[in-house]
């Protein structure tokens, strides 16, 4: 990207936002961050030992405008926008991670523009939580936050004393930001088929997602109910032959969900339910080998403080495939076959030392039906209020590399994160 074109939008972004709001606040940091393999194995179309060299520079933009009419609610916006370098592909880019209107009506609030939604109770396990991720840069040692991808659309809030809700309306089609085998070592088994392309859904009227979230407080209790309809947000794969195709197409096949969450204190720490039931409406009866049969998903979770400063939590999460005999049959040859329960144990801890400058945490994902593993050791100091430093690693395993993540053991890496704040 041209750096005038990017030097042009701070410009225009700061002059709005002035001329926007009387009282405007704007916030940012500078950020290195860099990632290297720890394993030695390079993948053929990868540049070097190093996984990232990312080099960032975020402002963020809030403010307020009142209306002239006293019946009508205050106007805010916000924008949070990256100019970064891709210092392994000497590449500069601008990246508007939200740019959104508030706007308040009585008993709605409407927010239009992009902006980062977040639903459901899963620590780092998403069921009722639909919206894209990033999970290039989460296995990449990228911040946290960077996990989570922005959608442009409509969200509509509306309260009252009875229930609450939430409704989103998705115009423009955002799939996960998945691993290519340009920086991880993947398992293909179309990886000698050249022609690969991507096709997502048109941005049609029928196609516009819908989430619906309704919630309450019910005496102890925190329940909440979802409803989506959209798609897939990682592809399937769509051969022009069997078994030695030519061309790859990868598409996203219609989905929709409904679950609900439901959450309360027990013995001095939280509980937390979540179900959701994923029907695949273009393989209802489990019968098209390249399409998801519909599944059961569900994850039990419970998180609680130890002694002074340290906080633990734990998870059970289990995914229970529909119409399993079908899928079987349908199965071409060679390929491999999931297991009709999957499931899933994750482990927190967190310890916080030193006037709570020092952070040690500890997050581990273990499947004991895939038998693969993925494990996030960090340690993140804070060496004044506005500059931090933190040291991890993304350390994989597997017993088979056709798992989840066992594909990705041969991506172990060792990441750094400095940023200064401002």
């Amino acid at each position: 990207m041209n750096k005038k074109v990017i030097f042009s939008f701070f410009i225009f972004l700061f002059l709005f936002s002035i001329s926007f709001s009387r009282e405007i606040e704007w916030h940012g940091f500078v950020q290195t961050n860099y990632s290297f393999r720890t394993t030695g194995l390079v993948p053929p179309l990868a540049q070097g030992d190093f996984l990232l060299g990312d080099h960032r520079f975020q402002l963020k933009f809030s403010g307020s405008e009142k209306s002239e009419f006293g019946s009508f609610g205050e106007a805010k916006f916000f924008a949070k926008t990256d100019f970064f370098e891709n210092a392994l592909k000497k590449e500069t880019g601008l990246e508007i991670r939200e740019a959104y209107l508030d706007y308040p009506l009585k008993a709605f609030d409407f927010r239009i523009g992009r902006q980062i939604i977040t639903w459901g109770l899963g620590d780092l396990l998403f069921i009722n939580d639909l919206f894209p991720k990033d999970w290039q840069a989460f296995f990449s040692g990228r911040p946290m936050e960077y996990l989570k991808l922005g959608v442009d659309g409509l969200r509509i809030s509306f309260s009252s004393d009875i229930f609450s809700t939430e409704l989103a309306l998705l115009p423009f089609f955002e799939s996960d930001n998945y691993p290519t085998s340009e920086n991880f070592f993947l398992f293909d088994p179309f990886l000698n088929v050249s022609f690969k392309q991507i096709q997502k859904p048109d941005s049609k009227f029928e196609n516009v997602e819908e989430a619906l979230r309704l919630y309450r407080t019910l005496s102890n209790f925190e329940l909440s109910f979802y409803l989506y309809r959209g798609f897939y947000r990682t592809p399937s794969i769509l051969p022009d032959s069997f078994p030695t195709p030519s061309k790859i197409t990868y598409f996203f096949p219609e989905l929709s969900v409904y679950g609900f969450t439901l959450q309360r204190d027990l013995l001095n720490g939280i509980l937390s339910l979540e179900y959701g039931y994923y029907d695949s409406r273009q393989d209802r009866r489990g019968e098209d080998p390249l399409i998801p049969n519909s599944f059961s998903k569900f994850l039990i979770g419970y998180q609680r403080q130890g002694w002074t400063d340290f906080t633990y939590s734990g998870q059970y999460y289990g995914e229970y495939m529909k119409d399993y005999k079908n899928y079987q049959k349908s199965l071409p040859p060679g390929f491999p076959e999931q297991d009709k329960f999957r499931q899933v144990l994750t482990f927190r801890a967190t310890q916080l030392l030193k006037y709570q400058t020092l952070k040690l945490s500890f997050f581990g994902f273990y499947s004991p039906t895939d038998k693969d593993y993925f494990f996030i050791p960090e340690v993140n100091y804070r060496i004044t209020d506005n500059l931090w430093v933190a040291l991890g690693g993304n350390l994989f395993g597997g017993e088979k590399r056709t798992t989840f993540l066992g594909q990705l053991d041969k991506n172990d890496n060792l990441y750094s994160i400095l940023r200064y704040e401002f």
